[in-house]
């Protein structure tokens, strides 16, 4: 890395003084590589060329009247379209509310509204149409809406709100970016996180808080400008927010955004990235791609992958300091060379660095790439600590622990064997909610986590939670208690534990009322005393369209695929329920070990 390209968070101040500061540093280097629909081919823009859109960006955030303070939703996907509009925000002072595009429309317009967004960026007019027709109330705030694909139906629209495409909103060419002496304290972002309740908080992000994680993650991994890192998480999610986006610019890496997530693996191929940034699930699919052509090959070609790994692993512990090396090393470059390059081609060939984060990663499926010589690194954090709190390094990398603390954050057991955090990427607090704000902030300022955990020779071991929240392959946090409390309200379902820990879907056991077992039965013409009854297809199917409706103000992740019906009750009797009537969790989940395993293996 060369010393003039990087920039530090004490001389960038704020995100857009980030950019500013990179701009101005290597204006002809490669900033962002895009697949372009309109042209079918890959496009790469400087960032001088970069600075020049968010010139035009700013010109129009400001003929629309917005003054600093106010919020700008943005509803797209990866791409410098995002990049221009958040940056395009930032300069002027205003506050970025990024959106899910796939999640539900009701769940987009709540937090619209929560925020008091007065401008919101879309794809493309199906956004605001299903929103307007999700929830019309809650947008009565937003002024301006901006659709960057096709024409704009203005049929509907309400009477107070502007809606400009593309062509209409930006300006000619020839505006140049913003200066301004933004404060690092201040707001940059309001970031909304499911939480212990349906509707999700929204987390109040500082420039401080972000640009203070992207560089101390940026020199715990190692990063160099001379990398290119494919971009495939939803900027929306701020683990790509800050490793994906914040601290490539500050080491003017360039980024190259995929197609799509159904692309990925043909983008790894035509990108060929030096970093990746991914969460779990990505990488269980690989490894059961791996698993699956294992199971097509001959006697040998298991017993040669598995030698490769095993040496591999003994190869990666050795380097580690936790093992010696051994005559069987001897073997690993030719291993390397003929089995472990060759599985590892389909992540582009040149990938030096590997991050996983968002949630736990599975130690088989770590064990077999680092023993296929991937840099594999696993991470842990939270939103509320913008988000990075710990991560492996890789001279230092235990896949059984979540890593060491980044630079500047402190960590500490409190009560209850909880994980609690001091950093400067510490939230500012919830948005219009003190309350929730004072529950996870310490009198002396410290983060509760709410994961239990212990730390040995600095490396931190999450060994559970103190809360039921359930984190999804793909990253996201599920609060299980209140879900579950939402479903036993419907008539026919008297009980209910969801379950998906690390798993890429939702599944439940839910256990149905017996008096209305019968009319139940009846309506979809089944026997109520055959036990092959449970299984019956359509009425799995019914009972999924009830839990829908019952789950319909949780976000729209927080779907149930799969069900276990069940007729014998959990009561205090046969020790499945406390005294207080509250579901034993854990003993329900080893009582029925089996169908939870038959939920996923279908």
């Amino acid at each position: 890395m060369a010393l003039d390209e990087y920039i530090s968070a004490s001389l960038a101040g704020t995100l857009d003084g980030l950019f500013r500061e990179r701009v101005q540093r290597t204006p002809a280097a490669p900033a962002y590589t895009n697949y372009s629909r309109e042209h079918q081919a890959w496009q790469t823009l400087t960032w001088a060329q970069m600075a020049e859109q968010v010139g035009r960006w700013q010109a129009a955030f400001q003929k629309a009247g917005l003054e600093p303070g106010d919020r700008v939703a943005i509803l797209l996907r990866n791409g410098p379209d995002w990049v221009a509009a958040d940056q395009a925000a930032l300069g002027l002072g205003l506050v970025v509310v990024p959106l899910y595009t796939e999640d539900r429309p009701d769940n987009i317009a709540y937090v619209i509204q929560d925020a008091g967004a007065r401008l919101l960026v879309v794809q493309n007019h199906n956004h605001w149409k299903n929103l307007l027709e999700s929830a019309p109330r809650a947008l009565t705030g937003v002024h301006h809406v901006v659709i960057l694909e096709g024409d704009a139906d203005l049929s509907t629209t309400p009477e107070d709100t502007q809606v400009w495409t593309r062509r209409a909103w930006l300006p000619d060419k020839g505006h140049r970016l913003r200066e301004r002496g933004g404060d690092p304290s201040a707001l940059a972002t309001i970031v909304y996180t499911s939480g212990t309740t349906g509707k999700p908080k929204g987390v109040m992000l500082s420039h401080r808080n972000i640009l203070s994680i992207s560089e101390a993650s940026g020199k715990a991994m190692h990063v160099r400008s001379s990398q290119r890192l494919l971009s495939f998480l939803p900027l929306s999610h701020t683990f790509e927010r800050t490793c994906g986006y914040y601290t490539p610019m500050m080491w003017g890496i360039e980024i190259a955004y995929a197609r799509s997530v159904q692309s990925l693996a043909e983008d790894l191929l035509t990108i060929k990235p030096q970093v990746l940034v991914a969460v779990p699930r990505i990488f269980e699919r690989i490894y059961e791609r791996i698993q699956g052509q294992l199971e097509k090959a001959s006697p040998f070609q298991r017993r040669l992958f598995h030698l490769a790994v095993d040496t591999g692993w003994r190869h990666f512990q050795a380097q580690q300091g936790r093992d010696k090396h051994g005559l069987n090393h001897l073997l690993w470059p030719l291993l390397k060379r003929r089995i472990a390059d060759p599985l590892l081609a389909c992540l582009g060939g040149q990938l030096e660095l590997a991050i996983s984060g968002g949630a736990a990663l599975s130690p088989p499926v770590a064990r077999i790439f680092l023993g296929l010589g991937l840099n594999l690194i696993q991470g842990y954090g939270m939103t509320e600590s913008a988000p990075v709190i710990s991560a492996n390094l890789p001279e230092r990398n235990d896949p059984t622990s979540v890593g060491l603390p980044l630079h500047g954050v402190q960590v500490r057991i409190g009560e209850h064997e909880e994980l609690q955090v001091n950093s400067p990427g510490v939230m500012l607090g919830y948005w219009n909610n003190h309350k929730a704000t004072r529950e996870v902030i310490t009198r002396d300022g410290w983060l509760r986590t709410g994961d239990k955990a212990r730390i040995e020779d600095g490396f931190i071991y999450i060994t559970g939670r103190l809360k039921d929240i359930l984190v999804m392959s793909n990253g996201e946090k599920i609060p299980p208690v209140d879900m579950e409390e939402a479903i036993k309200l419907d008539p026919f379902i008297d009980n209910a534990v969801i379950v998906g820990e690390a798993k890429p879907y939702l599944s439940a056991l839910i256990v149905l009322n017996p008096e209305r077992w019968f009319s139940l039965a009846k309506e979809h013409a089944l026997d109520p005393f055959a036990h092959e009854t449970l299984s019956n297809p359509a009425l799995h199917k019914s009972l999924l369209q009830r839990i829908g409706t019952a789950l319909h103000d949780f976000p729209g992740y927080a779907k149930i695929r799969r069900i276990t019906p069940l007729l014998e009750p959990w009561t205090v009797e046969n020790g499945l329920l406390t005294p207080t009537l509250k579901t034993k969790r854990q003993l329900v989940m080893q009582q029925y070990a089996q169908h939870i395993e038959d939920m996923y293996d279908a």
